[in-house]
């Protein structure tokens, strides 16, 4: 059973960054492919950057100026990189894992991963 553990979470000002991680196990093959998420209090889900299990990468329109997603292979942890964070990005954030995710030219939907962690707290202040 894949299971996803997240670190990195954390109450920043704006303007700070953080680098959120997603350790991966029970995932026997080379390359897993990664989902962002969060969830603002009061709001939906919503998708924020795919790192696919072929190296692809899609990170949402609202953030793509300053969030980027990477992987380190051989430590099988995937990473949220979050640069000049805003108050608007104060959310839980989500890793989540798909097996069979390639060519990625949009955000998947979250019914596309079947596995997630338990979420980070992110807080953002003015």
């Amino acid at each position: 059973q894949v299971q996803l553990v997240e670190s990195g979470g954390g109450s920043v000002e704006a303007g700070e960054s953080l680098r959120l991680s997603c350790a991966v196990s029970g995932y026997p093959y080379r390359k897993d492919c990664i989902g962002w998420f969060r969830q603002a209090p009061g709001k939906e889900r919503e998708g924020v950057a795919t790192i696919g299990c072929d190296d692809s990468v899609f990170v949402v329109a609202s953030v793509t100026d300053r969030f980027s997603v990477s992987r380190d292979i051989a430590k099988n942890i995937a990473y949220l990189e979050m640069n000049n964070l805003k108050p608007d990005d104060t959310a839980m954030y989500f890793c989540a894992f798909s097996g069979d995710l390639n060519n990625i030219l949009n955000m998947p939907s979250g019914s596309l991963f079947r596995s997630w962690g338990t979420g980070l707290p992110i807080t953002v202040s003015s």
